[in-house]
């Protein structure tokens, strides 16, 4: 079953007296449980695409719908709600709020879902354990490696149980080491059934995905379905150490 269906994709950008072309009709199916790496250099489309995917804009034209739901013409506000109900997003630069624990930072998408405190905090920690991190959800990100911020980026990311996870350059600000540890934890949870659908321009980031799309000038030119898995690459999630958890207080 399609995820997501998205059919003669256009976006134009006015800019001054400028009319700049992102996308040239495209057209796509992703379906639920891939793993997709979205690739092309700067100005390519890739991100605008991403954009429209992740509900963050709208197309000058076309259609798209994700798990059924016609997008292309939601008001605001219906569009938030589809992000907050479908899909987790991680981020170059982790985007967590700096002075609140890694706990209050998974916590957050659920205070806008209105969900209640007491299952905010059972929710968040079991998410923290899900990537390894039960025993730090007390520190805040200045407390934490570049790795450990991403994976409490990710725990943010599934505490909505959504079905679709889009990562923006999710490895670009790691080393190579954390880079492949975080490429570990989200083909462990594409394993677990989890659409996955990441933009980067690293190759070697890509070859983790099962599917490699290729951009140049707002047009697909490649599309290519990768054999396999990537050398050692888990079939499971990895296990978190087993640690023992003090809830927090209320």
């Amino acid at each position: 079953m399609a995820l997501i269906e998205a059919r003669q994709l256009t976006k134009t950008y006015t800019m001054g007296s400028s009319t700049v072309h992102a996308l040239h009709g495209v057209s796509l199916d992703i379906e639920e449980g891939d793993f997709v790496a979205i690739m092309g250099a700067s100005g390519s489309g890739k991100s605008t695409l991403m954009n429209i995917l992740g509900c963050l804009d709208q197309p000058s034209a076309g259609e798209y719908r994700l798990a059924g739901e016609e997008v292309e013409a939601m008001a605001p506000d219906q569009l938030a709600s589809i992000r907050n109900r479908r899909i987790g997003f991680v981020f170059q630069q982790f985007n967590l709020l700096p002075r609140t624990s890694a706990l209050e930072n998974v916590e957050l998408p659920m205070v806008y879902a209105g969900v209640t405190a007491p299952q905010r905090r059972e929710r968040a920690l079991a998410a923290l354990q899900r990537v390894g991190l039960g025993e730090r959800w007390q520190h805040t990100p200045s407390e934490l490696s570049g790795g450990q911020q991403q994976r409490v980026a990710i725990a943010r990311a599934l505490v909505n149980d959504p079905q679709l996870i889009l990562a923006d350059e999710p490895t670009g600000a790691l080393d190579s080491k954390t880079s492949e540890d975080i490429m570990r934890l989200l083909q462990a949870l594409n394993a677990q059934g989890m659409t996955v659908v990441i933009v980067t321009h690293e190759s070697d980031i890509a070859a983790w995905a099962r599917r490699r799309l290729v951009f140049r000038d707002g047009l697909i030119v490649e599309d290519v379905r990768q054999p396999g898995h990537a050398p050692n690459a888990p079939d499971v999630m990895p296990a978190a150490n087993p640690v023992s958890v003090q809830e927090p207080q209320a």
